[in-house]
């Protein structure tokens, strides 16, 4: 999905800058490919222009198919993970890891930074800072929560969805605790904000860090 995606964008580009020198009113992006591809070209560049914003809308089509698809098998593979996290983040996290089990089977501080390799090689080799998040950081819980406490709602949120993973993975039954924890874990790490409280630079120890 994220490769039709990346290559649909890339190609958009391309033919919004081809298309533009043939058609006055072609329109940049996913959209304008689409209204290029409708186009009734006249001659043999137009026809070569229409093709390639065509090859550029069945892409992105693919793309819309396949997020259809993983919202309708994400909650009946990992029904936990993909409540808490969203159909589309729980099935990067499984990707990334490389399937329920392995994902099941890390510790929360390594499924807290899964997509964040890179910075976490640079951490490692003391040219950068360690990493605080990898793609959780989509997840509503990290990204709007204030940038003091992003450390901890980062900790909260991985060592529950490593307990939602284990969970899928070994009884495959919804449990409601959970969810209800992980809800109750960032309504106090959000309250600080309310009540003025420092985050204390996201040294705190959450417990689901444990594993």
């Amino acid at each position: 999905m994220d490769d039709c995606e990346r290559t649909a964008n890339e190609l958009a580009e391309r033919a919004a800058e081809w298309a533009g020198s043939l058609f006055d009113d072609a329109e940049p992006g996913i959209e304008g490919a689409r209204a290029v591809a409708a186009r009734d070209p006249d001659g043999e560049l137009e026809r070569r222009a229409v093709s390639l914003a065509s090859r550029v809308a069945d892409l992105a089509a693919e793309r819309d198919a396949l997020a259809e698809t993983i919202e309708r098998t994400a909650p009946a593979v990992a029904p936990n993970l993909a409540e808490m996290a969203g159909s589309e983040l729980a099935a990067r996290l499984i990707a990334l890891a490389g399937g329920l089990e392995s994902l099941a089977k890390k510790p929360s501080g390594t499924v807290q930074v899964l997509g964040a390799e890179d910075a976490l090689f640079a951490h490692l080799s003391g040219r950068a800072p360690s990493p605080k998040h990898g793609i959780i950081y989509t997840h509503d819980y990290v990204r709007n929560t204030r940038p003091e406490d992003r450390g901890s709602a980062a900790r909260a949120l991985a060592g529950k969805l490593t307990l939602a993973a284990r969970v899928d993975h070994y009884s495959g039954e919804r449990r409601e605790t959970l969810h209800e924890e992980l809800r109750e874990r960032m309504a106090t790490i959000r309250a600080r904000a309310e009540e003025g409280v420092d985050g204390g630079g996201d040294g705190d120890t959450d417990e689901e860090a444990e594993s």
